[in-house]
Parts: C-alpha cells; sequence; structure tokens
C-alpha cells in the first residue's frame, strides 16, 4: 500500500511553515525525515495524522484521494513526542487494552519482566518511550508515524527498536523522523530532509553535507 501526502501548505501567525510538501510512505519500506529544529518535522506528522489542519493538502492511499483524516480509520498510528499511556494502568493492563502480547515484548525487552504489575508512571522516560514505541510498531496500523522515538532510550535499546522497524516494515508503512541522524540514516529506506519549507528526497546520505544539514565529513 503508497500513502502519500501532496501540495502541503501550513501558516502559523502568518508565516509559512511548510510550502508545497510532498511525502511518500509505502509497505516494506522505512521513510525517514530530517530537518532541522523548528523546520515542520512534527507538523509534518500531525498533517499526515489528521491531528493538525493546514492551509492545504492532498492524502492519497494507492493514488486515490483520501478525504478524511487518517486518524478517523484505523489505518494509521502516532507515536507523538508526548506520552499518551494512562498514568495509573499497570503495564500488563495496557498491553491486554492494545492487544499485544506482554510476552512478545519481553522476549525483545527481557529486563522489562519484573515491571509487569507496575503502573507506567513507575517507569522511567526512556523506559515509557520503549514500551509506547513497540505497541504502536505491533499495532494493526498499515502506517505507523515516530516522532522521534529515540529520545532517552538506551543504545542496546534502540539497536532492538530499529531491529523491530526492520521486521515489521513487512506488514505496513513506517515514518520516522528524530534528531539522531546517524540512527534514521542506518534504518530508512528513502530518506527526506525538510528545509525551508520543503522535502527534498535524497538519493545518497552524503547530499545532507551538500545541503548544509550536516558539517561536510559528518558521514
Amino acid at each position: 500500500m503508497i500513502f502519500e501526502i501532496d501540495n502541503v501548505e501550513l501558516y502559523f501567525a502568518e508565516k509559512q511553515i511548510l510550502n508545497g510538501i510532498y511525502l511518500k510512505a509505502e509497505t516494506g519500506k522505512i521513510t525517514g525525515i530530517l530537518g532541522s529544529n523548528g523546520s515542520g518535522k512534527s507538523s509534518l506528522l500531525k498533517i499526515f495524522f489528521g491531528s493538525l489542519t493546514p492551509s492545504n493538502k492532498l492524502i492519497r492511499i494507492d493514488k486515490k484521494p483520501f478525504l478524511k483524516p487518517l486518524f478517523t480509520s484505523e489505518k494509521i498510528k502516532y507515536l507523538s513526542q508526548d506520552s499518551f499511556l494512562p498514568k495509573q494502568l499497570t503495564l500488563s493492563r495496557i498491553f491486554q487494552l492494545f492487544e499485544v502480547g506482554w510476552n512478545d515484548f519481553t522476549t525483545l525487552f527481557d529486563t522489562f519482566s519484573k515491571y509487569k504489575n507496575n503502573k507506567i508512571d513507575e517507569l522511567s522516560g526512556g523506559e515509557r518511550r520503549v514500551v509506547e514505541t513497540f505497541l504502536i510498531l505491533k499495532s494493526k496500523a498499515e502506517i505507523v508515524l515516530l516522532d522521534e522515538p529515540f529520545s532517552h532510550i538506551t543504545p542496546v535499546y534502540i539497536d532492538r527498536i530499529k531491529d523491530l522497524m526492520r521486521e515489521e516494515k513487512n506488514q505496513k508503512a513506517v515514518v520516522i523522523t528524530d534528531h539522531m541522524y546517524r540512527h534514521i540514516i542506518d534504518v530508512t529506506d528513502d530518506l527526506y530532509l525538510l528545509k525551508n519549507g520543503c522535502t527534498h528526497l535524497l538519493q545518497n546520505p552524503k547530499q545532507l553535507e551538500d545541503y548544509k544539514y550536516l558539517n561536510v565529513g559528518s558521514i
């Protein structure tokens, strides 16, 4: 399945943030978005999800326009930068509600076994991020949007999450943005740079230096 968002225009207080944006995500691929702070990466994901209304946009699924917000369907899940899990629920209850296997989770993240009956607010910020990212990736959605999933997570967990993304992309389209550019470059099949309100599909990560997103010699 192919998801496209096209001709996006977004203004905040008469300042144009996004201008004619195009982005494509498809089943079997991880699509990455890089850009400097304030470039509009999170806003673009929210527009794709449907929780932010721009001046203009067009979403297509398999080349056919989809006119409703995507979040009204079961096709999409979105990991925002803010925690979304109810703080007073235990992890075992949360996994039941999301219909995701606890044993599947602890097989990959064995150190969490001791937290089964703990409430989510008893975990550290990084641990909560691991749980949230796993739940989104293992959902039945056909497309998942991940906004900075690696934030505050230890390197060993990041590697396991990247492996999980590679596994889950076989059933869904994955779109990811994060300031940790090396991990984005490592895990993505298609890579966009968001700069000056426009997206640029990169043929080679070295182009990040050409666009002055990275210093020469960074890659």
